[in-house]
């Protein structure tokens, strides 16, 4: 896409358009090549616009370019939209430094050393001497330098400094068109392309309507994207409702670890099952800020291209707020709520590696001044979810505040690591990846006709219309009191306080009333901004769960189209129609809302109630079987299902520092030879010396095995053949104590052998 600007002689669908003769601006994030710096557009709500963001880890990032087309020559004042992002601290040093190039020569002034709050510096004169003039943006630090826009006036005043989401003077000098550009004929506007986002598009589009998913970023996935790479944790298909879920199971990343690889969070696959859908039309990088009302019914809501600023109006019959902000109810007067005290963070995990030969790093004074002490020491090379600030901060008006509070914490724990205490141990270390996208956790929630509450939870209140199984621990984050000493008033390191009186197996179901407003008439909410109270938050707000409330957002608005009903109707009328429509596969379809459902050879087996179906089924293997759900275990171990060929609903993990043992036991079925094997699902961060107990009688042994290797079958390991008489009490005891790093169980297999 062609940068934006104006011309007195030239309208080109690049957008080189006429205005004032004697300006021209330019928004950065339209440049013909963005080179290495980032579009960052997650705060557009607060500083009115997109921008590039040269996150570089530390070095210069290339140049972005474009070409400008000046009305005439001569000479300009400049000014550039940018801020020194550390000022608002009073931060000793400028990270964020660079250069405006101007055919060829750089300005003399140094931009991004100025500024707590974004304003127009003003960069002097320069002379223009062809209209067809190069324009760089030149990175000099590659620590987060920032650009809005830039301005060439041959004018005296500055430009106006507003907030506000293209305002009347933008829209001027861009040659943008009065009126929007029309998106209408949807059933349903999905807002929000992260997993509930998904799944609502993908469960509507299914079920016959015609569907409009707005994304204001370039990648789909949200938190379970490349951009953020938090691992999409919750269990699915099981409970009341076993094939809710089956979307979210197609789209889903099986990362390994969080943050895990760029390559693990498969952006490409989910754009492509978007894609695949006749009836979802897919509008990436469209940032939505402003909603038209009739009385309590949305209209329709207006999202601009992030990259041109060309504004859409998108109405439909239905809206669903997927923004994980509630941000379309707000904007559309919605009852919300936002917990004023005790909320959780954003995250910005990192990640670092070791070359082959010393690495140096810049020195960061601007940054958090640590110690080793100051922080978990990142294991495995990456700093995982505990990386986490902005507790109790404005989670709106002062996200990009949190977000470079957090970018400051990471680049001075790494600072620590390279040029302070930690510099003897390594040498070698280089960063690799920083999110500079956050992954909020709680903002507003938006109210319906239930609000779910932890004692509904844990109490297994039965509602009626009880739908997606949430199966996450109340886990609720907190600042980790070590590491808050030294920064009490903002800290950066969290702990999770976990309420685990949840069944994990079958799953609380969430009620479907939790996910429409309870008073715009046509708004549906899926992901961590329904109808929950914070404590009730802890659990519904993981990834898969999210997702599922989206298919069964998608499925209700099929009814409300066939049945010309509000979402309200589809409990009070029509719930014996939904139940029907909730037991469908997730590859279940139609071409409209009245057509016949068909459904496809590849649809997924159905999930038992428990959910066995994603795990293999303890019944159909040979021998006797102890599932990790039969054994006694001690406090610190965690269900996981993250690593697929496990057997039952789930396998347990527990980390080599969690001082835990697992035993399960059984009787010898009768006399014989037998082999006993351990089922464990292989992972790099397992340790390869786990302690394995085998005791047989009064008789005790120990192994070590080697968790990282797959076992033999790819299920099962054999941890030693016996000669064992009848009814003998066979105990096999895994511990956390020597084996080095994480202990995986999943099933113990008693297993007759011939001679």
């Amino acid at each position: 896409m062609s940068f934006k600007t104006i011309s007195a002689f030239v309208l080109l669908v690049a957008m080189i358009v006429p205005a004032r003769a004697d300006q021209v601006l330019v928004e950065a994030e339209s440049f013909d090549t963005h080179g290495g710096w980032k579009l960052d557009t997650q705060f557009i709500d607060t500083m009115g616009s997109p921008y590039l963001l040269a996150h570089g880890l530390g070095k210069p990032v290339r140049d972005a370019s474009t070409t400008v087309t000046f009305p005439s020559t001569g000479e300009y004042r400049v000014y550039v939209r940018t801020k020194d992002w550390v000022a608002r601290w009073n931060a000793p040093g400028q990270p964020g430094r660079f250069q405006l190039i101007v055919d060829g020569k750089p300005l003399d002034e140094t931009f991004g050393t100025k500024g707590a709050e974004w304003f127009w510096h003003d960069g002097g004169t320069v002379n223009i001497k062809d209209v067809q003039t190069t324009v760089s943006l030149k990175d000099l630090t590659g620590f987060d330098g920032r650009c809005d826009a830039i301005l060439f006036t041959q004018g005296d005043e500055a430009p106006p400094n507003t907030s506000a989401i293209l305002p009347g003077w933008r829209r001027e000098m861009l040659g943008l068109k009065e009126t929007p550009t029309e998106e209408d004929g949807y059933h349903l506007v999905v807002i929000g392309g992260g997993y509930s986002g998904l799944g609502a598009a993908i469960s509507a589009a299914r079920m016959g309507c015609k569907v409009a998913l707005v994304q204001n970023r370039p990648v789909l996935g949200g938190n379970g994207s490349s951009e953020i790479r938090v691992w999409a944790m919750g269990n699915i298909r099981r409970g009341k409702y076993p094939r809710i879920g089956e979307i979210i199971e197609e789209i889903s990343d099986h990362a390994t670890k969080s943050p895990g690889t760029y390559e693990e969070f498969e952006d490409a696959k989910k754009e492509a099952i978007v894609r695949a859908e006749e009836n979802i039309d897919l509008f990436l990088n469209h940032h939505a800020f402003k909603v038209e009302m009739n009385q309590s019914s949305i209209q329709a809501v207006h999202a601009f291209d992030t990259r041109t600023s060309e504004v859409k109006r998108f109405t439909g019959r239905f809206f669903v707020d997927c923004t994980g902000h509630g941000t379309i109810g707000h904007l559309a007067g919605a009852d919300l709520e936002m917990t004023p005290k005790g909320r959780m963070g954003m995250s910005n995990m990192w990640a670092w590696n070791e070359a082959d030969v010393p690495v140096t790093f810049p020195e960061t004074p601007w940054a958090l001044d640590l110690n080793m002490a100051d922080f978990p020491y990142p294991r495995e090379h990456h700093g995982q979810w505990f990386w986490e600030g902005g507790f109790d901060k404005d989670p709106i008006d002062g996200a990009e505040a949190i977000r470079d509070w957090n970018l400051r914490a990471v680049y001075g724990a790494f600072n620590a690591m390279k040029n302070g205490d930690g510099a003897d141990e390594h040498p070698s270390a280089f960063l690799t990846w920083i999110a500079y996208i956050g992954g909020p956790r709680e903002s507003r929630r938006l109210m319906g006709d239930v609000v779910l509450t932890k004692e509904d939870v844990i109490s297994k209140r039965d509602f009626k219309d009880g739908c997606v199984p949430t199966t996450w621990s109340i886990d609720l984050h907190y600042p980790k009191e070590q590491y808050a000493e030294k920064f009490p008033e903002n800290p950066f390191i969290s702990k999770a306080v976990h309420d685990r009186r949840i069944d994990r197996n079958y799953g609380y179901p969430v009620p479907y009333r939790c996910f429409y407003s309870r008073n715009i008439d046509n708004l549906f909410m899926a992901g961590r901004n329904v109808s929950v109270t914070h404590e009730a938050l802890g659990t519904t707000r993981v990834m898969k769960t999210c997702g599922m409330m989206g298919e069964v957002v998608g499925r209700a608005t099929s009814l409300c189209i066939l049945h010309d009903c509000l979402p309200r109707s589809i409990y009070e009328r029509y719930w014996d129609e939904m139940h029907e429509l909730l037991l469908l596969p997730g590859k279940a379809r139609r071409q409209t809302v009245d057509a016949e459902i068909e459904i496809p050879e590849d649809a997924m087996t159905k999930a038992t109630d428990q959910g066995l179906a994603m795990g293999i089924d303890p019944a159909s293997l040979p021998g006797i079987v102890i599932d990790d759900s039969q054994a006694k275990k001690s406090p610190k171990w965690r269900p996981s299902i993250s690593l697929e060929g496990f057997v039952g609903t789930n396998y347990l993990f527990s980390h080599g520092y969690d001082d835990a043992t697992i035993e399960f036991k059984a009787d010898t079925p009768s006399q014989g030879r037998f082999e006993i094997r351990i089922a464990y699902r292989p992972h790099a961060n397992c340790g390869d010396q786990v302690p394995v107990t085998i005791g047989i009688g009064d008789k005790v042994s120990t192994v070590r095995v080697n968790m990282q290797e797959p076992p033999s079958d790819g299920i099962f390991h054999s941890i030693g053949r016996f000669d064992l008489a009848e009814g003998v009490p066979v105990t096999v005891t895994l511990a956390t104590e020597g084996a080095g790093r994480d202990v995986h169980a999943d099933a113990v297999q008693i297993l007759p052998i011939g001679e």
